[in-house]
């Protein structure tokens, strides 16, 4: 399934998504969670690297690098379009090599249901 991802824009679909379910793993933190409103046919998420990780561009590699990946999840997997995901990074996804990263979130988006 081909669906086009779009990210969340209101601070308070941001806020709402943190008060909602999340999955850990030792990459990121997935926070998901029903919005109202929201189109079905295009995947709500947004990718979050904190200050911490690293200057903005070790930042922004890391969240090319998730944009990559949910990418080809859309074509592999069926990911669940009724939730918004908020995908917040830890340190590991940018030591880590690219294959271990995808194959970790993979899984984990196999098991929101």
């Amino acid at each position: 399934m081909k669906s086009k991802i779009t990210s969340l824009s209101k601070n308070a679909e941001f806020k709402s998504l943190l008060s909602g379910k999340k999955m850990s793993n030792k990459y990121s933190t997935i926070f998901f969670k029903k919005i109202a409103n929201k189109n079905l046919n295009r995947l709500n998420i947004s990718f979050v690297a904190k200050k911490k990780l690293g200057n903005a561009v070790i930042r922004n590699k890391i969240k090319r690098r998730l944009r990559n990946i949910m990418n080809e999840a859309c074509k592999k997997i069926d990911i669940n379009l009724n939730y918004s995901y908020l995908l917040v990074a830890k340190k590991m996804i940018f030591d880590d090599k690219y294959e271990n990263v995808k194959k970790n979130l993979l899984i984990d988006f196999k098991k929101i249901k």
